[in-house]
């Protein structure tokens, strides 16, 4: 009987200790005020801040897991000693093991549309350890969405430069995508987007970005459910300069440009706009693509047989039907600054070839960025609508916040 006492009391402390090890790893913990905690052992909150965690880029039966963080470990207070991830039949991943142990990952992004077992064994800074298993399957290619957009990384641009996103899906929860993309600017100014239909989306501040200033798109897309079946995957960031101030000025009634840079008019240009036949859009247009030579075609915009232009030069696209502000050298130089004769095209004096740089569309097209500003009036046509080409400027800001989805 003496030796059957002393056997219980050794085992109910050897269960403590195991409760108290179990504890450690899955998080459980007494309570505040229980009454168990001695002076000079750690709290049950220290003791909760202190077990190991790990953080894992899927959960256990999850679909349409990212091909970039499907496979990532992370862990806080204690040490990877054991990290594998291999596909359903077998095949390992290789994966980088950081240093501390403290995360893992693979070397590569994970194939699509594949089904991967994770296992991960963890120390804990208290000596316990842990082993988590999971099953994902990672997004298939058919289910992802992609978003083209402008500017480029690094490049410097006009003042009227928006952000703009084209996505090759239908987007039907904008709220989730647009939340996914941050525009800031050391500027200050608040930016905010606007959805043009489903599949596109643009950022711009108010007013005009300021002169000099740096702009940061911060994509974080990877992940997003951005409709059923598509899910977005990119994950970056974008930066670009917004250069000196210019806004150029047509009016197609007295036939001039008025080029304004930096408050400054620097340029004051004899034009042809658009005959009373096929008016010039009024409004305010933004360059989006500069082209030393282009065919111009009537077929394209609704004039088929009246002109087919192989090689006109210093081309500026204004709008995505057609509107160029562009060097002409088959009109005579009497129609520039007296008559309008285009088929709705800004029209500058040039040569063929465009090899004079003494002309005005050579001047104005090597001293022109993309995203500068032309603005049209005086013109017998409507406004532009904000949709054709990036020219949401002719909207008002009540208006172009209503377009927001956040």
């Amino acid at each position: 009987m003496h030796q059957s006492g002393t056997t219980l009391p050794r085992l109910a402390r050897a269960l403590a200790l195991l409760s108290a090890s179990a504890c450690l790893l899955t998080g459980c913990g007494t309570g505040a005020g229980s009454g168990d905690e001695r002076p000079d052992e750690p709290s049950a909150a220290g003791r909760a801040a202190t077990q190991p965690r790990m953080s894992l880029g899927a959960s256990d039966g999850q679909r349409n897991v990212s091909v970039r963080a499907g496979g990532r470990v992370v862990v806080e207070h204690g040490t990877l000693t054991d990290a594998s991830l291999v596909t359903a039949d077998g095949r390992s991943v290789p994966g980088t093991l950081a240093a501390g142990g403290r995360s893992w990952s693979p070397d590569d992004a994970l194939d699509h549309g594949t089904t991967y077992r994770l296992t991960a064994v963890v120390r804990g800074d208290a000596g316990a350890t842990a082993t988590r298993r999971i099953t994902f399957t990672t997004l298939a290619e058919a289910d992802r969405f992609t978003g083209t957009h402008v500017p480029e990384n690094g490049s410097t641009v006009g003042v009227g430069m928006p952000v703009s996103f084209t996505f090759d899906r239908a987007i039907s929860d904008r709220r989730a995508v647009e939340s996914g993309i941050e525009v800031t600017s050391t500027s200050g100014q608040k930016v905010v987007g606007h959805w043009f239909g489903a599949r596109r989306l643009d950022f711009r501040p108010q007013q005009y970005w300021r002169a000099g200033s740096e702009v940061t798109v911060r994509i974080r897309l990877d992940g997003v459910r951005g409709a059923e079946g598509a899910y977005g995957e990119q994950d970056g960031t974008v930066r670009f300069t917004v250069g000196r101030s210019q806004v150029s000025t047509v009016d197609a009634a007295a036939h001039r440009m008025t080029v304004v840079r930096d408050g400054r008019v620097a340029r004051t240009i004899p034009v042809t706009a658009g005959a009373p036949s096929s008016p010039t859009w009024n409004g305010r247009m933004v360059i989006s693509e500069k082209l030393r030579t282009t065919r111009m075609n009537g077929a394209t915009v609704g004039f088929a047989g009246e002109y087919d232009i192989p090689d006109v030069p210093h081309a500026m696209r204004l709008s995505t039907s057609g509107t160029f502000i562009h060097g002409n050298y088959w009109g005579d130089d009497s129609v520039f600054g007296r008559s309008n004769i285009s088929h709705g095209c800004v029209g500058l004096n040039d040569v063929q070839g465009g090899g004079d740089t003494s002309q005005d569309a050579a001047w104005f097209f090597d001293n022109s960025l993309l995203g500068d500003v032309v603005v049209v009036r005086g013109s017998q046509d409507a406004t532009i609508a904000p949709d054709n080409g990036l020219n949401g400027w002719n909207m008002s800001w009540r208006e172009w916040t209503a377009g927001s989805a956040r």
